[in-house]
């Protein structure tokens, strides 16, 4: 490797440097070196200095503040399943975690703006393999930046940086630990609210739906019939989440396989059901294309063939959508056959596929 000079080092200010005018001459002026430098408020005044510690400080407190917060937030405002109440928990949650970050940030930028030196260095380019020697300099030269950054001196700095690093990691931490004593019955997702006779209800109005208000083409967002006031409750809306289907009438003919490994049919008159929870990673897999009969889960791209049993043809997923079993009753509103055959949604350790 060549020798090299940085052209604004104070080593190479005694070359001149040389550019070529329009008419073919050679011009030459003097290496400018590095520019002056020009002191801050807080290099030339103490108190400046101290007021500028002090607005660091209090930007770590900030921190501070915000990581105890959302600790407070976490155990005091916690989710109830109501719409209101998650949407009350997270956004209160979200802001205590955005203050506790925005502490730290601000203020290490701040600190390293207004009180760390700001003086303008040029290393000159050295071979990579260094001996012993430069390795013991490059060392001292850390221990130079570490004196220079002022945090050995500034006691109350030190404090308040010590104090958000090592609280805010407590707002990851504590939810962390707080769900190791949580639901962890995964057999659960083996099972929805879908029975044999259970009818189709519009979500989210909960009106039983009819074969024949079903044009081909259309699609239909389903949830299982139920009375108001369960409809109300915070199990059925936890369970409803899981029973969440998409219903698709086709033309029978574009039909490509609606059967069940055993043979049985599993659609009514080009009318299929699957669930709209997302194979990949949960997300509502709700945008279908009606001329390829496609559905696109918005979140990753994973794409399902509706006309052959919500096979995978595009994306992360790697399994098709579980496909709810439908028939019609006595008085020709659609109904469940039986739960889904599969359990819903991503995968999990004791699903055998």
């Amino acid at each position: 490797m060549s020798d090299y000079q940085n052209p604004r080092s104070p080593e190479s200010s005694h070359r001149e440097v040389g550019r070529r005018e329009e008419h073919g001459t050679l011009e030459t002026f003097p290496d400018p070196g590095l520019p002056e430098h020009k002191s801050r408020m807080a290099d030339r005044d103490p108190k400046a200095s101290k007021r500028a510690e002090r607005q660091v400080a209090t930007l770590f407190g900030i921190s501070v503040i915000g990581t105890i917060a959302a600790l407070v937030v976490y155990f005091v405002i916690p989710p109830d399943g109501t719409t209101a109440g998650v949407r009350l928990s997270t956004l209160s949650l979200g802001v205590a975690i955005a203050f506790a970050l925005l502490g730290i940030g601000l203020g290490a930028v701040h600190w390293a703006k207004v009180l760390m030196s700001d003086h303008e260095k040029v290393d000159e380019r050295h071979p990579i393999a260094s001996d012993a020697e430069t390795r013991v300099g490059a060392i001292a030269e850390l221990e130079a930046g570490a004196k220079d950054s002022g945090i050995a001196r500034r006691g109350v700095l030190k404090g308040a940086v010590i104090s958000a690093l090592a609280l805010f990691p407590l707002t990851i931490a504590v939810p962390l630990v707080g769900s190791v004593g949580g639901d962890w019955n995964v057999s659960k997702f083996k099972h929805t609210l879908w029975k044999p006779g259970t009818r189709l209800a519009i979500d989210p109005s909960g009106r039983p739906i009819k074969a024949a208000d079903v044009t081909i083409g259309s699609v239909v967002h389903i949830i299982p019939e139920a009375s108001q006031e369960e409809m109300q409750s915070h199990e059925w809306i936890t369970e409803k989440a899981k029973a969440v289907v998409l219903l698709v009438r086709l033309d029978p003919r574009d039909i490509v396989s609606d059967q069940s490994p055993e043979g049985e049919t599993w659609s009514y008159d080009g009318i299929v059901a699957f669930s709209k929870i997302c194979t990949h990673v949960g997300c509502p897999v709700a945008l279908y294309e009606q001329q390829t009969h496609h559905l696109l889960c918005p979140c990753h791209q994973s794409t399902f063939d509706v006309a052959d049993s919500a096979k995978v043809v595009f994306g992360p997923a790697k399994r098709p959508l579980p496909q709810l079993p439908i028939t019609v009753d006595d008085e020709g509103y659609l109904v469940a056959q039986s739960d889904f055959h599969e359990p819903i949604g991503p995968s999990f350790w004791e699903r055998l596929k």
